[in-house]
């Protein structure tokens, strides 16, 4: 993977007069931190995100020790999730006030890994948002009925805007990536920026992570955080096997 300039800046978070947001939304999977954890920390610190869905958090074994470590080496703190919902975790900073979290299994198929929603509603400056970290099924079927579940969890909510973020284990020609960009803006394919290729890391040719938003969101930039200062080549091939995903987004006050 070659390193490339940006050829315009990712906005910063702010707060705009009119009360609306500027948000960073990381989307990361982080192979329940098997790999290099400093680089993996240096990455998302560079991205200075408010809000960050994982994806593979530690599962097992004092799984909410190294999420805290996680939290802590990335100056986030837990928000909801972990193994309590099969591996999704959100992440977040200071600047998002939590109203409410919830962690939900999906179905299991016998056989198959469980999978679940790692889900919240959090205020930020004068917004009310949801979130939500996902991973899909590797099996087609399976993969398509639970993004339908992801939906239906969305609208559940009763929130004005949601953001969804995860490991789809499909591109944009699949059907389970193409139901949720049928109801939701796939915020990469509304204004690319950085990268756009996610899996696997020495030389990415799918993009199966992926960040949405629901219509009222602005998109102001959404890839691969190629390039963004404090983001090196290295760090993001010795992180994980998944390079992560990093969206700008403005958020209307209210709700």
């Amino acid at each position: 993977m070659v390193t490339m300039p940006m050829p315009t800046p990712l906005p910063d978070s702010r707060t705009e007069q009119d009360g609306s947001a500027v948000i960073r939304v990381l989307s990361y999977n982080v192979r329940s931190l098997r790999d290099d954890t400093e680089a993996l920390a240096r990455v998302i610190r560079a991205c200075a995100p408010d809000l960050v869905c994982v994806q593979e958090s530690p599962r097992f074994f004092r799984w909410r020790k190294a999420a805290a470590r996680l939290a802590a080496m990335t100056d986030l703190v837990i928000l909801s999730g972990g193994a309590t919902a099969a591996g999704p975790l959100l992440l977040c900073s200071l600047r998002a006030t939590v109203e409410r979290t919830e962690d939900v299994l999906l179905p299991l198929t016998p056989g198959l890994h469980r999978r679940g929603l790692a889900t919240a509603v959090v205020r930020i400056a004068g917004t009310r948002l949801g979130v939500v970290s996902c991973h899909l099924s590797l099996r087609r079927e399976e993969r398509l009925a639970q993004a339908g579940m992801l939906l239906e969890r969305v609208d559940a909510m009763g929130v004005p805007h949601a953001v969804v973020a995860g490991d789809l284990n499909d591109g944009p020609e699949g059907a389970a990536f193409r139901r949720l960009a049928g109801r939701l803006q796939d915020c990469r394919t509304v204004r690319p920026w950085g990268g756009e290729l996610t899996f696997p890391p020495d030389a990415p040719r799918s993009r199966i992570d992926a960040v949405f938003a629901t219509d009222r969101i602005e998109v102001l930039g959404c890839g691969v955080p190629e390039g963004l200062p404090g983001v090196t080549g290295a760090d993001l091939r010795a992180a994980t096997d998944h390079l992560p995903v990093l969206a700008a987004l403005r958020v209307p006050a209210g709700g």
